[in-house]
């Protein structure tokens, strides 16, 4: 479990600094002036080219990215916001816990959904319920999940008015906010973004769990456990279930990034001021300390999470370890 663990630690150091080396390559790509954003539209040549010494602009790029590198590493310092000089890592910090409870409340939904659902189409197959399931999972596939989303903000928030159509409460109580906070305002905000999310990516899921218990069923352990007598149930439940759902958990950890990536849509339908509405609002303003910095932390996130669920399914699988 030791060397295991080593591997995958290494390994998502690699990860780490291919992430930066990319973003860093790509934030001089692109076709602004980061000295003449730092100093404004208006600045002088001699106020930009100050600006550009200050920055350390003017240094070959190898030893700009080895300042920054540093500055992430020891510091956790993602730089500062060229239009307000504020803190990056202040506007990480604030969205940061929005899109979490977006992404994170829409993974537990999708479980609930996909997993029941899933169990009994393969335990049916070819009945009604699983011709509803497999409707259901064409129609996951193929609908945008912003579409989806525009969709329950009309019926559930515009014409029957159960839900909010925007905005966000912290789950917490803040006194500044008398009238939005605590856990259950915090519920029913969130609940359009989290179905809005969930349902596209829970399609996949039923698809992929049906076929695994279905695969899991025809194994040669689940025939010689019924041959020995053991009751249906307990063949379900120790056999058949236990073995179909460990790939269940790599897939979770793979499609976190594709939970982030679909909640940058889902953010801007409702409003929700998490990191993908920070990233798009800083490509609007050229900021690019900020796009750069959102880009970083969502790759680290993606990282260790994927890190955790590797060391997950090896702790439930020992015999991944061999791999």
């Amino acid at each position: 479990m030791v060397q295991y663990l080593v591997r995958r630690l290494l390994w998502a150091v690699v990860l780490f600094l291919a992430v930066t080396i990319v973003t860093y390559v790509i934030f001089f790509l692109v076709p602004a002036n980061p000295a003449r954003l730092a100093a404004g539209q208006a600045a002088t040549p001699e106020r930009v080219a100050l600006v550009e010494e200050r920055l350390g602009l003017n240094d070959p790029i190898y030893e700009q990215y080895w300042g920054f590198l540093k500055r992430l590493v020891f510091d956790g310092s993602l730089g500062e916001s060229f239009v307000d000089r504020s803190s990056v890592n202040d506007e990480i910090f604030r969205a940061a816990p929005i899109t979490a409870s977006l992404v994170f409340g829409a993974m537990i939904l999708v479980l609930v959904i996909s997993v029941p659902i899933g169990i009994l189409s393969a335990l049916r197959p070819r009945s009604v319920l699983d011709r509803v399931a497999m409707t259901y999972v064409l129609l996951g596939i193929s609908l945008p999940s912003f579409w989806v989303a525009l969709v329950l903000s009309y019926i559930f928030g515009f014409k029957l008015g159960w839900t909010p159509i925007a905005g966000y409460c912290e789950v917490v109580s803040v006194p500044q906010a008398a009238n939005c906070g605590g856990f259950g305002d915090w519920a029913y905000h969130m609940v359009l973004p989290w179905l809005a999310l969930a349902i596209v990516q829970a399609g996949i899921y039923v698809r992929f769990v049906r076929a695994e218990v279905m695969d899991t069923m025809t194994q040669d352990y689940v025939r010689t456990a019924r041959a020995k007598g053991a009751p249906e149930r307990k063949v379900m439940k120790d056999h058949i279930l236990r073995n179909a759902l460990l790939p269940v958990i790599t897939i979770l950890g793979m499609d976190i990034g594709l939970l982030l990536g679909g909640a940058i849509f889902i953010e801007t339908v409702f409003g929700l001021n998490g990191l993908g509405g920070t990233a798009i609002r800083s490509i609007g303003q050229f900021d690019l300390p900020v796009l750069q910095g959102v880009v970083i932390f969502g790759a680290v996130a993606i990282i260790l999470f994927t890190l955790i669920v590797d060391l997950v399914y090896a702790w439930v699988d020992p015999r991944i370890r061999l791999t």
